[in-house]
């Protein structure tokens, strides 16, 4: 039986999210807990940035620094590795594990494959970008972690645990930037079962970035006077689409009464994210997006009274004719026994007309 294997990459931890400065990990080994951080350097040391933005042209390479600060109170030699980076669905940067293969910007980079570094010291060393002559120009993503990997105590057990920490490594291939986004919009109306209370409407929209470039997105609709989501919440900050990437964002629009269609107007607002930092804004773009506000469960209701009602009715117009025709039914049986019936003593006998 092969022995199982469990990988945790605990990327979300410190620099490879976009945090504002790495922040130290912690792994638990049999001798003592492992503490310590990644950043990006420069030959003396951590230089304060959060991550590493180059630029270069198709066949460029350039050299960088990381250093990797070990928190704990021995000596530990960590793994470096460089892989292709991604965002997640909820916006979180990170990279490849360890067991996938890079294909594009992770394989662009150069680093040494461990370093040993003594309790509460740093290791400063380079690592090289080279940008392949046929590289397409625009934004590629990529991450570098230094990782350790602890066996579990259960002898026998094949269980262990890679953690790793890291900062991602952002590279801008000169040429032509194109910028592109394509919305798609899917209203829905919930409705409140209270009938006295107006329901919500949520509004989906899905972002794909169809350029070659990074961009800042943000998106917002306006109803009743208000923005939303409102401008000073959590929700409202943008986020960041690499090339490729495809997000769906909701928003939810309260107070809103099931009185038909309902055209909410929504606003994309865009910017090119440069190498540097600074977002260049572009043209926001603007959809009229209508929702079906119809109290469904309402008219349910509304129907199923009406059908009961109806029932009634037609039941007791039946009713009253099956009465009628038993009436009609009795006086008619009446009529015919008064007919046969034979004449009273002393009564004359009815007359032959035709005699």
């Amino acid at each position: 039986m092969k022995a199982l294997r469990l990988v945790v990459a605990a990327l979300a931890l410190v620099g490879v999210t976009a945090l504002a400065a790495p922040l130290p990990a912690t792994a638990t080994e049999e001798e003592s807990p492992v503490t310590w951080a990644v950043s990006p350097a420069d030959e003396s040391g951590p230089d304060g940035r959060s991550w590493v933005e180059l630029e270069l042209d198709p066949g460029e390479a350039a050299t960088e620094h990381l250093a990797v600060r070990n928190f704990g109170d021995r000596e530990v030699t960590f793994a470096l590795t460089a892989a292709d980076g991604y965002f997640t669905p909820t916006g979180r940067f990170n990279m490849l594990p360890s067991d996938t293969e890079s294909v594009a910007a992770g394989t662009w980079i150069t680093v040494a494959d461990q370093v040993t570094v003594a309790p509460g010291g740093t290791a400063v060393l380079p690592f090289t970008v080279q940008a392949p002559e046929d590289a397409t120009p625009g934004d590629h993503a990529a991450g570098i972690a230094a990782s350790i990997y602890t066996e579990s105590a259960d002898e026998g057990a094949g269980l262990g645990v890679e953690s790793r920490v890291g900062f991602r490594v952002m590279t801008r291939v000169t040429g032509t930037v194109q910028p592109g986004l394509d919305v798609d919009t899917n209203p829905n109306y919930v409705i409140s079962w209270n009938p006295f209370e107006p329901g919500m409407i949520e509004l989906e929209y899905t972002l794909e970035n169809t350029g070659n470039v990074r961009l800042s997105v943000s998106g917002s609709v306006e109803h009743g006077g208000s923005t939303y989501p409102a401008p000073d919440s959590e929700q409202a900050l943008p986020i960041e689409l690499l090339p490729g990437d495809r997000r769906s964002v909701s928003i939810q629009v309260p107070d809103v009464w099931p009185l038909g269609p309902v055209t909410l107007p929504l606003t994309i607002t865009q910017g090119v994210i440069a190498p540097d930092g600074e977002t260049e804004t572009l043209d926001p773009v603007e959809f009229e997006v209508t929702a079906w506000a119809i109290p469904w469960p309402h008219l349910i209701i509304i129907l199923a009274l009406g059908l009961v009602i109806a029932g009634l009715f037609w039941g007791r117009r039946r009713r009253t004719k099956q009465i009628e025709h038993l009436v009609d039914e009795a006086r008619e049986a009446g009529r015919r026994e008064a007919a046969q019936a034979p004449p009273r003593d002393g009564a004359d006998p009815v007359a032959d007309p035709r005699s």
